[in-house]
């Protein structure tokens, strides 16, 4: 992928975000504060704008600018949970590379994985952003052991994503503010998983 693919990938996931901020919102009211789609909003316009004023002439620059941003614009636990995983996988990629392989983002997004785990302590089946991204890493890691090609690894993640997040419909909160709610965040899906699907969504998309 190039870094132009990257930023494909990071202004593909803004529109989605935008599009679906009211979807999200409503997830969050029921086991949340309500406020999930319009901080994601509010964060992916301020990234774009910020790759507006000046983009990074690097894949690796580039998302670590974009987890900046976020973290620093979007409140509550999505502005640093997402950040991070934005910066870890910049991280992972490097500040020279212009062009990186499908094994490379691979191992960028399974270190994105790593740094949600080391923020948010998340473990399957707590009903949060890990149960969509842990499954569409794993997805796209034995696609490419497959043989398989970067776009069909991407479409691979992006179904195993959107199956992780119906999946967290049934499940009991165990972390975050749904947790409070006991038995009654059972039924409602979670809102940091629907925004992972539209990132993986979004991947899928400039990578084909």
């Amino acid at each position: 992928m190039t870094t132009a693919v990257f930023e494909q990938w990071v202004r593909g996931f803004a529109d989605l975000i935008a599009a679906n901020r009211e979807h999200l919102t409503e997830l969050d009211a029921a086991i949340g504060d309500a406020d999930h789609g319009s901080n994601m909003d509010r964060g992916m316009k301020a990234a774009v704008a910020a790759l507006d004023e000046s983009r990074p002439p690097t894949a690796g620059a580039l998302l670590t600018k974009v987890g900046m941003t976020l973290v620093s614009t979007v409140g509550g636990a999505s502005g640093p949970l997402f950040g991070t995983f934005f910066m870890r996988m910049g991280g992972s990629l490097g500040a020279t590379a212009e062009t990186v392989s499908a094994g490379d983002v691979a191992a960028a997004l399974r270190a994105g994985l790593g740094g949600i785990v080391d923020r948010g302590k998340a473990a399957p089946g707590d009903k949060t952003m890990y149960d969509a991204l842990a499954p569409a890493v794993e997805a796209l890691e034995a696609a490419l052991t497959d043989q398989a090609t970067l776009a069909t690894g991407l479409k691979a993640a992006r179904d195993a994503a959107a199956a992780g997040r119906d999946a967290t419909t049934p499940m009991l909160a165990r972390k975050g503010r749904a947790s409070y709610l006991g038995e009654r965040s059972v039924g409602h899906q979670d809102p940091g998983a629907a925004s992972v699907a539209l990132l993986l969504d979004a991947a899928a998309d400039a990578a084909s």
